[in-house]
């Protein structure tokens, strides 16, 4: 089962449950203050002195099945190789957890995420599945992180999709890469705006 969520009603329900066993996956420098355990590809273990940290060396986590109550993946499934084995391998070592990945319109605005993202991913509120295809430039991008999440504040919605899972993540993946016939201009986009503000200054 996989629904839509919002990241605070994720937290509240992480505050009522303190003795869960909580894995932070993929996180870096930031990591959930709900985590017991953290994991990622690079080595922070003096970074997380205080908490158990693993490093993941292979493709299949270090962990036994259903280790963890809760699993946090936040802007962790974008970068993955195999997309397909990482959302099952969630699956294999939780019982439940939360993903966060960006909508394709941040993916397309943020100059960062322009090579370092692969996949798109969108839910399907009618078959409650996340639908998986290649990465598409609809546009060349015009922000940076930093200022995307300045945006989180008012547009979180549309920058975002947050998602929770328990005993399995549905989920459909198209791997063929269709190329953007056409790509939208920002330039023109802001011609036209600035035209019409001039149309209303002459009026």
């Amino acid at each position: 089962m996989i629904k839509r969520t919002s990241k605070s009603h994720i937290e509240k329900t992480l505050t009522q449950n303190p003795s869960w066993k909580i894995l932070d996956i993929g996180c870096g420098y930031g990591a959930s203050k709900f985590a017991t355990t953290i994991s990622d590809i690079i080595d922070l273990t003096d970074h997380y002195k205080d908490r158990q940290f693993i490093k993941i060396k292979e493709k299949k986590l270090p962990f036994k099945d259903k280790e963890f109550d809760f699993v946090i993946a936040s802007h962790v499934a974008e970068h993955v190789d195999d997309i397909s084995y990482f959302l099952n391998e969630l699956a294999r070592i939780s019982k439940k957890g939360y993903i966060e990945v960006p909508t394709r319109l941040e993916d397309n605005l943020v100059f960062e995420n322009k090579k370092a993202h692969i996949w798109h991913l969108i839910f399907d509120d009618v078959n409650n599945q996340i639908n998986i295809s290649k990465k598409q430039i609809y546009f060349e991008p015009v922000l940076t992180v930093s200022t995307t999440k300045k945006l989180h504040e008012h547009f979180r919605e549309s920058l975002v999709i947050e998602l929770f899972w328990e005993n399995s993540i549905e989920f459909t993946l198209n791997e063929d890469n269709f190329k953007v016939s056409k790509k939208i201009s920002i330039l023109n986009l802001l011609k036209k705006y600035f035209s019409k503000k001039i149309r209303l200054l002459i009026k």
